[in-house]
């Protein structure tokens, strides 16, 4: 059995008052792992300069995989 299995059996057993309270903490968990996402976003935004940047995306252009869509 997964732990999302257990987690999910766990709470069938709970009376309606707790499962209240394990749904805010569910949310609230959610929603810190949300915050903690865009924080890293934020520090990580506009860390290259403008020509380092653009060197970034040409190596992408000239190294990465083109796909040919009529290979689809």
């Amino acid at each position: 059995m997964s732990t999302l299995e257990m987690i999910v059996e766990e709470l069938k057993t709970l009376p309606p008052p707790k499962l209240e309270e394990a749904a805010v903490l569910i949310h609230r968990l959610r929603e810190t792992s949300r915050a903690d996402r865009l924080a890293v976003l934020r520090r990580s935004a506009s860390i290259l300069s403008e020509a380092d940047g653009a060197e970034l995306e040409r190596i992408v252009e000239e190294t990465c995989e083109r796909i040919d869509p009529r290979e689809w």
